[in-house]
């Protein structure tokens, strides 16, 4: 029996053990054949009796094959969004029979330097970011190597590489003109992280169809720093308490909405404010919130998919953007 604390075993204890070589304990603990039953046989039970595990990574490398580890590098864990982009890309690594280890940087650049560090130092098969603020040019090498690295929902900082991302500035030109078609000028954008491209994204593109509606001063009703519902709940109820509150508000994402439906329900009059919430969640059809919506299923797989589906390293990095669409419910549709 294992004794607890003892150093792991070894294929040459293993080996010793059988009394066989080293050569055909590896043949035998690696599967491969033309080896006899009853030394495969002894070489097996000696590994179970040492408590010896076999290295799959180690192994796979050293035939020259690829690591069947997919490697994901989350934002906030805590976030249903990352839940269901995991779920796409764990779909692609169970169909080319790869098995998926994910992480979160809790959208600290530092921390996903070292996690992505981590992973590649394991020879991950295949890794996909969701980067945070930082400069990624340090990867060229790795790309220039040969590693399946790819971008998923943001592209990367200093690096040109794989890259899949939705229509964020299509998404908020439909949601600010749907606000407008139904008598909203007095519109307010309420966001997370401003470094963050994702916001830098939707904000432009706020400010851009605003002044195309001829809604003068739109950047006086852009507020940031909501990263939780707390926040965005507070920043809500600090414009709906102004002196010349908004008339409607457009989320920036999920968390944002979540704190916005509660500052209104708050708010007196808050039943009129109009909403619109980027990415869907869980209960707004049954909440009646009008959203703007996407895959975000589908984004995992597009984005494991070039991790994992072999291509020419020679050709240029790829970008892949996924539509977006707005579903009205009813928050949306409130007038003035």
């Amino acid at each position: 029996m294992p004794v607890r604390g003892a150093r792991r075993p070894t294929l040459a204890g293993v080996a010793d053990h059988a009394g066989v070589s080293l050569k055909t304990a590896s043949r035998v603990l690696n599967g491969e054949p033309n080896v006899a039953e009853a030394t495969r046989e002894r070489v097996r039970a000696a590994a179970a009796a040492l408590g010896f595990r076999r290295n799959a990574v180690a192994a796979d490398l050293a035939r020259g094959g690829v690591s069947k580890l997919l490697g994901f590098i989350s934002g906030d864990i805590g976030n249903p969004f990352y839940s269901a982009l995991a779920s796409g890309i764990e779909q692609v690594a169970r169909d080319h029979d790869m098995h998926l280890i994910t992480t979160s940087c809790g959208e600290d650049g530092e921390r996903e330097r070292l996690l992505t560090e981590e992973l590649l130092e394991r020879r991950v098969g295949g890794l996909v970011v969701t980067p945070a603020t930082g400069d990624h040019a340090s990867l060229a090498g790795e790309l220039a190597a040969g590693t399946r690295l790819v971008f998923v929902d943001r592209p990367a900082d200093g690096l040109v590489a794989d890259t899949v991302v939705i229509d964020n500035r299509g998404g908020v030109r439909s949601a600010v003109r749907h606000l407008s078609d139904h008598g909203h000028r007095r519109i307010a954008f309420v966001g997370d992280n401003p470094q963050v491209w994702t916001f830098r994204e939707r904000r432009a593109a706020f400010l851009q169809v605003m002044a195309e509606l001829g809604n003068p001063g739109a950047e006086n009703w852009v507020r940031s720093g909501a990263h939780d519902a707390a926040e965005a709940r507070s920043l809500v109820t600090a414009l709906l308490d102004g002196p010349e509150p908004p008339t409607a508000v457009l989320a920036e994402n999920n968390r944002v909405t979540e704190g916005a439906l509660r500052a209104l329900a708050d708010a007196p009059g808050g039943a009129r404010v109009a909403l619109v919430g980027f990415d869907d969640f869980d209960l707004a059809d049954l909440l009646g919130v009008t959203v703007v919506a996407y895959d975000a299923v589908e984004l995992g797989r597009r984005a494991a998919e070039l991790a994992v589906i072999p291509h020419d390293p020679a050709a240029s990095p790829r970008t892949v953007t996924l539509a977006t669409h707005l579903i009205p419910r009813g928050t949306g549709e409130r007038r003035p």
